[in-house]
């Protein structure tokens, strides 16, 4: 399956993977302005876009960005849907990532999420339901996500999960180090 053809929808008892949709502004604005949650979203070599966004106009061009990103095959961006209270709570990215560097090749997992699911438990849930298909839908044989140290629950999912801390960096597309990467092999 060509995950750029049709994005699948992917989902366990508790949460809905599913593209992202221009409807989702309202419910990602309250991720995206949760000011908890933004040190933890990944905006490495993101053109120095925080992912910060306090309107709803804000929201929507991102999400317009995201959609225009599928639709050129850059990545894929899901909405993580609450299945409780039918709210989008949460993005995930992913895409192949090649590039110079010991992440080439590799699927780069970007996970944001209200500061309320910053919890260990949720986010194994969550990494339960992608990282099993995200090998083959991204072709890849690791999957890397970063978490800083102040992520102490994200870390723990992560290492619960099997992920290690990897000990090179991602080389932007600047010549920009980035750290705190943890990895999984397939």
């Amino acid at each position: 399956m060509n995950v750029y053809e049709k994005c699948p929808v992917l989902e366990n008892e508790n949460f809905l993977l599913r593209s992202v949709e221009e409807n989702d502004v309202q419910d990602l604005l309250s991720v995206y302005s949760d000011e908890k949650a933004v040190p933890f979203f990944n905006s490495d070599n993101c053109n120095g876009d925080d992912f910060h966004y306090t309107t709803a106009t804000q929201m929507k061009q991102a999400i317009d960005f995201w959609l225009f990103s599928y639709k050129e095959k850059y990545f894929v961006r899901w909405s993580v849907v609450d299945k409780k209270t039918d709210t989008a709570v949460g993005t995930v990215e992913l895409f192949n990532r090649r590039a110079d560097d010991f992440f080439n090749n590799c699927g780069l997992l970007r996970l944001d999420l209200r500061s309320d699911y910053e919890k260990a438990d949720i986010i194994s849930d969550i990494l339960g339901i992608i990282i099993s298909p995200a090998y083959e839908l991204f072709d890849c044989d690791i999957i890397a996500s970063k978490a800083i140290p102040a992520a102490k629950e994200r870390i723990a999912a992560f290492e619960r999960y099997g992920f290690t801390p990897a000990d090179e960096k991602l080389i932007g597309h600047d010549e920009t180090e980035y750290g705190d990467y943890f990895v999984l092999r397939k």
